[in-house]
């Protein structure tokens, strides 16, 4: 029984120890840059949008705790298995990035010490000439005014799980968000997993926006061009096919804590 013990806790020591030395490379460089004061368009999304402190992204947990809050876990569950009853759609082609710039001026932009590629005006022109489908409504509640009425969809909070469907980019990186949500249901592995997704996710999701991020070593998806765009739906789908087993691993674990 002893040795049964003494096992059982170097398997969890040796498992906390391998999540805090995977995490760190994503929480270190994070930290150091904030310690300069010096922002990135494209990695800092993942500790601001997303509440989880990067000490609490750290920080191992084993799974199969007791969740508080049981309400919260069956919202997630059927949030989350309503997405993956869908299809795919992959015709999105990443314009909800240029649908939260339409008709600003570079002061306006969030990330305004970076320029557009077409600058405002070509900008502009392309997302009056797309056909915008985005179904995911918080990425839709940061377009500008006068984009909301150029999308297909009005996604709101109330129908969010009717319109959530497995291509939407965003639909998959918030699967880090309901990991945590999870709380202690969620293994620091499965946690560490969906931000792993996020990073890859976010990569193409500003890669196709229309900031012109190159010299930070992100070159464009062109997404204004058939070649980008045929670049996006490829990309696209593969970060959907990483997605599933992932919000499948979700939806267990919700199941899990269902169970007497």
């Amino acid at each position: 029984m002893l040795t049964d013990q003494l096992t059982s806790a170097a398997a969890r020591e040796a498992r906390r120890a391998a999540h805090e030395a995977r995490v760190d490379a994503w929480i270190l460089p994070h930290l150091e840059r904030r310690r300069r004061g010096e922002k990135h368009p494209v990695l800092d999304f993942l500790f601001t949008y997303y509440s989880l402190r990067p000490a609490q992204l750290r920080q191992w947990r084993p799974g199969g705790e007791p969740h508080r809050r049981p309400e919260t876990v069956a919202w997630v569950r059927a949030l989350l298995a309503a997405t993956a009853s869908r299809p795919a759609h992959l015709g999105c082609f990443g314009l909800h990035e240029w649908a939260m710039v339409y008709r600003q001026t570079q002061d306006e932009l969030r990330h305004n010490a970076w320029p557009l590629r077409l600058g405002p005006a070509g900008t502009d022109a392309v997302v009056a000439a797309s056909r915008i489908r985005c179904s995911h409504f918080d990425a839709f509640r940061f377009y500008t005014a006068p984009a909301r009425s150029l999308n297909l969809l009005q996604p709101t909070r109330e129908t969010q799980t009717a319109n959530e469907q497995p291509g939407c980019l965003h639909a998959n990186m918030d699967l880090y968000k309901w990991s945590y949500k999870l709380g202690p249901l969620t293994s620091g592995e499965l946690v560490a997993d969906c931000f792993e997704l996020a990073c890859a996710i976010r990569t193409l999701d500003m890669q196709a926006s229309p900031y012109d991020l190159a010299a930070l070593g992100y070159p464009p998806v062109a997404v204004e061009t058939s070649d980008g765009r045929a670049e996006y739906t490829r990309r696209q789908r593969e970060l959907s096919e990483r997605a599933a087993p992932l919000r499948a691993a979700l939806i267990d674990v919700c199941d899990q804590a269902s169970q007497p």
